[in-house]
């Protein structure tokens, strides 16, 4: 273990110090803020900061579930929306998978405290007989159930989920953990089942968020990983025992088929910058796992059978409490993955029966840095993945024809959307995600091991510094396989749905909005559209609003394009357009890009990006249906968020009918360029951002009063061709909103 590495975990355990018994109490955000504020004027919490300056002294062991037991006592009445009769109380067991990886930190034969992690349910003898009196979704998910440690960041400290979708059914409160050292025996009693928001807006019933529909129990023998002998804080030995059970296909900690995920997001770094246009270049740090029982594909080119990685970074920013959106702010092109070095970082790592270096075993990790995900050869344009199928041609990596500048390919970010002066209060998170054609070959020949949904995982970073350097510091552990837009959700408290227009044809998107309300008699609405392997790409959305709503601050946010260079799979090698959607208002506002039809390289919202879209109204929220048209192929999908006024009811969204799935029809032309720049031009930015001033004036800001009309759709505008990358305006979070200002009534 590092010294780096060693510090943090010591620093860990010593802040548990002030618990000096062999439990430790666990519940929701306010009795952790309870417990937190009552430990600071404590006794053992001055022992425990005497100790952090003093460093400790002892035996400190990393511990994981060998073997378990986990039980849930639910009320199905309760659980099925029936209040008014009796509880119809039932027992769920399950087992806990070996190996399960939900570390505790034991100092001196002393429970210090969990750490994010998961224990695998397998349903115990019985059980799947019960699915049918339980909800459905949840009956669906039975095999599929973890237990996850959650960071502290998060509003829980327990959660069941599915372990493929990351639906999260219950959140878990009020339990305690008790620690036996003799037998290495760590039990969790007392928690009460909650019922999560997005388990309640499944069942239809969003008012029963935070119902308690019964408890849970957890009882495991726990085995050491990592044992280290410290002295005065400084590490003295390091052993690593075996695991008693090795991980492999016979095991139920991991999933049928081959299933890459994002285990770890462990650095980010600055790699080069633009200080003509003011840009920086950034790399992101991934370390995937093999979370399933078949060996991973991994042949490097030009064989086409491996990962690529796309890396993302997004900031949460504006409104009273700095969550009022949540934008994409860069983005890069693909690491082609090559060669796996199976590595223990999400557990146990089997290679009995597995051909190292050209396959991923199970269990296995395989880690990249920041600056091998930054090498600017390695990396290869988005243009030639399809992101459902995975495919690529042996070609996707020629930069043959071009020359890079410092922000190449890299994760291109404008300096003004990082300098803490502009963006006071903002926070920031990386993504990964691991996009492979093995995981949906697998899936056409294994129907019901399809795990291509997973594969995004995000952590949320520290940003410092000013003027085109900065540096970038990890804060909370990597949530894995979720992609970054959840965290709006879990830290910004919008709402954010999953999207899947095409089931088995077609990828999956997220449909994220919150509304705020800044001031008396104004309503911000704010909609984020994240596209995660949809290969369609998204080219309009439409809000429709109520009669006599009042609209001003009316915005599109979108992050960078790449410039066009030789060889990058875009049409002409001209790059994928960056010019902002058009909007058109009637009883709708609708932000549309060109049509397929019209530009191949339309600044549509393909794979891996986040689009941002906003305006003021002077009406509160009521549920509807906003429109989503896409970009190569299919009928549009009509999704549930909040518009302003009287608008339609939402109808329920209807089956859809099952369409071809586009593949990429772009091929690349070597042009005589042999080097690409940015070059900036007067023509509109990427982001909108308001017109109101902080005065007390309003500015003469542009208002539509919204009456129905025959026509709610817009047609989009032509746009010629991509336009070179604009130079970024400076940004900080939006000034105070006046009240629309409604035109004069007929």
């Amino acid at each position: 273990m590092s010294k780096i590495t060693l510090n943090g975990f010591v620093l860990l355990f010593l802040l548990f110090l002030g618990n000096s018994s062999g439990n430790y109490a666990a519940g929701s955000a306010t009795a952790t803020a309870q417990k937190a504020q009552f430990e600071q004027t404590t006794p053992e919490s001055q022992l425990a900061r005497r100790n952090l300056d003093q460093g400790g002294t002892g035996t400190l062991q990393k511990m994981i579930v060998q073997s378990g037991s986990v039980t849930m006592q639910l009320d199905l009445n309760r659980l099925n929306g029936i209040s008014a009769v009796a509880e119809r109380p039932t027992t769920l067991g399950f087992v806990a998978a070996a190996n399960s990886f939900f570390s505790i930190l034991i100092f001196n034969d002393q429970l210090r405290g969990p750490e994010p992690g998961t224990i695998a349910l397998v349903p115990a003898a019985g059980l799947n007989a019960l699915g049918y009196s339980l909800p459905v979704a949840l009956g669906a998910s039975l095999k599929q159930l973890v237990i996850e440690k959650l960071s502290s960041d998060e509003s829980f400290d327990l959660a069941v989920r599915d372990a493929k979708t990351g639906f999260t059914f219950f959140n878990i409160e009020g339990h305690q953990y008790d620690y036996d050292a003799t037998g290495q025996l760590l039990s969790i009693t007392g928690g009460r089942l909650l019922i999560s928001k997005e388990f309640a807006s499944a069942l239809g019933r969003p008012a029963d968020v935070s119902a308690a529909v019964g408890r849970i129990s957890i009882g495991a023998a726990m085995q050491p990983i990592e044992i280290d002998q410290l002295v005065n804080g400084e590490l003295k030995s390091m052993a690593m025992p075996p695991l008693r059970y090795g991980v492999g296909p016979e095991t139920p900690t991991l999933v049928p088929g081959p299933d890459v995920i994002v285990g770890d997001l462990p650095s980010m770094a600055q790699f080069g910058n633009d200080t003509v246009n003011h840009l920086v270049g950034l790399g992101v740090g991934t370390t995937s796992c093999n979370n399933g029982d078949q060996p991973f594909n991994w042949f490097a080119l030009p064989q086409i059978d491996h990962p690529v990685i796309p890396q993302n970074f997004y900031r949460m920013s504006g409104g009273a409490t700095n969550d009022e959106r949540f934008e994409q702010i860069g983005q890069s092109w693909l690491k082609h993955a090559f060669t796996a070095l199976e590595g223990t970082v999400c557990g146990t790592c089997n290679t009995s029966g597995c051909t190292t270096g050209t396959h991923l075993c199970p269990g296995c990790s395989d880690p990249y840095g920041a600056s091998l995900n930054a090498s600017q050869t390695g990396i290869g344009s988005r243009a030639w993945v399809n992101p459902f199928t995975g495919a690529f041609p042996s070609t996707a990596n020629n930069h043959s024809g071009h020359s890079h500048t410092g922000t190449s390919h890299r994760v291109t970010v404008a300096s003004s959307d990082l300098n803490p002066a502009q963006n006071s209060g903002a926070t920031y998170f990386a993504e990964g995600q691991y996009v492979t054609p093995h995981e949906y070959a697998w899936c056409q020949s294994h129907p019901g091991q399809c795990n291509m949904y997973n594969n995004a995982s995000y952590r949320q970073f520290t940003v410092s510094g000013s003027g085109d350097n900065y540096t970038f510091s990890p804060s909370g552990s990597t949530a894995r396989m979720q992609a970054a837009i959840n965290a709006w959700q879990t830290l910004g408290s919008a709402t954010v749905n999953r999207i899947e227009p095409d089931p088995g044809n077609d990828g999956i998107w997220f449909m994220g909005y919150k509304v705020t309300n800044p001031s008396t008699g104004v309503w911000h609405y704010e909609y984020a559209l994240y596209n995660q392997n949809l290969d369609r790409s998204i080219q309009s959305f439409s809000v429709p609003v109520g009669p006599g709503v009042n609209i001003s601050n009316i915005g599109f946010h979108a992050p960078l394009q790449e410039p066009g260079w030789a060889n990058d799979g875009t049409q002409g090698n001209t790059g994928f357009s960056s010019t902002p959607w058009s909007v058109q208002t009637s009883s709708s506002i609708t932000w549309s890009t060109e049509t397929f039809a019209q530009n191949q390289n339309a600044n549509a919202i393909r794979f891996g990006t986040l689009y941002n879209f906003r305006f003021d109204a002077d009406q509160p929220p009521n549920p509807t249906n906003a429109t989503v048209g896409y970009f190569k192929t299919g009928g549009p999908t009509p999704v549930l968020i909040q518009a302003p006024g009287g608008v339609p009811t939402p109808s329920p969204t209807p089956t859809p009918t099952a369409t071809p799935t586009a593949t990429p029809t772009a091929t690349a032309t070597p042009t005589a360029t042999a080097t690409a720049t940015f070059t900036p031009t007067p023509t509109a930015t990427a982001t909108f951002t308001p017109t109101a001033t902080a005065t007390s004036t309003p500015s003469p800001t542009a208002t539509a009063t919204f009456t129905p009309t025959p026509t709610a759709t817009a047609t989009p505008t032509a746009t010629p061709t991509s336009t070179p990358r604009p130079t970024p305006t400076p940004r900080s979070n939006p000034p105070p909103r006046p009240r629309p200002t409604p035109l004069p009534r007929p």
